[in-house]
């Protein structure tokens, strides 16, 4: 999940002015939609297409957030996946491709950033992205129009995003992420749930014994792991 940063400015100038004022519409539904939302819960459907490989993956699962920092991903397909972010580390435990390890990572302003793509776009996003209209979309069932979004930090993990906004509802139940190898990731969700009750041992992990703890700070640190 590189490119040249251009200022807000410059595009919004750049753009007609319907142009602008559809990215703005889109824009103040999602905040509105997105604006008192501390909780998110949802099933996924996910599909990372890699065109150097030649790869197709197909996943799916039940996903929960907790605004700042907390996220809990439980796969049910490939089964025993697991994506957890407990407020301080990131620990990434996917058995299915990396048997036998389990990578853990710091978050905050030094680790891993956001977590969440969907509250990153919608809580600021002409301060992350250069953000312009896309098209009308019925593909969901349901009327929505898409966002076009390219990262202003070069360093940034992603190369650039289709977001989908519900015209009614101003949800966000699709995106697209493109990396800098060209990788794509489509995420669908369904069954979004707001601000629903979530027991803080959801966004606990403790590793499977016998389980190697890839340290990402501590390895940067020279400190191993």
């Amino acid at each position: 999940m590189r490119c040249f940063s251009i200022s807000a400015a410059l595009v919004l100038l750049a753009l007609p002015l319907g142009a602008q004022n559809d990215v703005d519409a889109v824009l103040s539904r999602a905040q509105a939609a997105y604006a008192r939302v501390n909780t998110t819960k949802a099933t996924f459907d996910q599909t990372i297409t890699n065109e150097m490989t030649g790869t197709t993956a197909v996943s799916h699962g039940e996903l929960i957030q907790e605004q700042p920092n907390r996220l809990s991903v439980t796969f049910t397909e490939p089964a025993g996946d697991r994506i957890v972010a407990d407020g301080k580390s990131l620990w990434v435990y996917v058995p299915s491709a990396t048997p036998g390890q389990v990578i853990k990572m710091p978050l905050g302003a030094n680790g891993t950033g956001a977590i969440d793509f969907v509250q990153q776009f919608v809580h600021a996003p002409r301060q992350h992205f250069d953000v312009t209209a896309g098209k009308a979309d019925t593909s969901l069932g349901h009327p929505a129009h898409t966002l076009m979004l390219v990262p202003k930090d070069p360093g940034s993990s992603i190369a650039k995003a289709t977001v989908w906004v519900d015209d009614d509802d101003g949800v966000v139940r699709q995106f697209v992420v493109t990396d800098g190898t060209g990788a794509t990731r489509h995420v669908r969700l369904s069954g979004i749930e707001f601000n629903v009750p979530v027991q803080k041992s959801t966004f606990a992990f403790k590793p499977p014994p016998g389980i190697k703890i890839v340290d990402r700070q501590a390895m940067s640190s020279g400190a191993g792991t």
